[in-house]
């Protein structure tokens, strides 16, 4: 069995696990795929959100966070279903989820 080949560069895999909220999207999708929109929110949402930051969530997810990753191919996302899934790319930034999700405890409090 060949090593997967990789298409992105090690700057383009920081740039979508530098936001927290995409980090934690993918690492719920690493641990249960598919998943619908709204167990994603739930699951990547912070303790103690105010009603206000659950709108701002769900704003930023649906129109920032989902089609950027959809549009770089770690994520699927068809809206008309609200399925999410893993991503013809996702492969590619496991290993890095794998690695973070290992080492939590060594890393900073926001992670994931």
């Amino acid at each position: 069995m060949q090593p997967q080949r990789h298409t992105g560069s090690l700057g383009e895999y920081f740039t979508v696990l530098a936001n927290g909220h995409r980090r934690r999207l993918l690492v719920a999708l690493m641990r249960s795929n598919p998943r619908d929109e709204e167990s994603l929110r739930a699951e990547i949402a912070v303790d103690d959100l105010t009603d206000e930051d659950e709108e701002v969530l769900r704003y930023k997810l649906h129109h920032v966070h989902l089609p950027k990753l959809d549009e770089m191919a770690f994520v699927t996302w068809d809206r008309e279903r609200d399925v999410i899934t893993r991503g013809p790319r996702f492969d590619e930034i496991r290993p890095l989820l794998r690695l973070m999700e290992d080492h939590a405890d060594e890393l900073p409090d926001d992670w994931p």
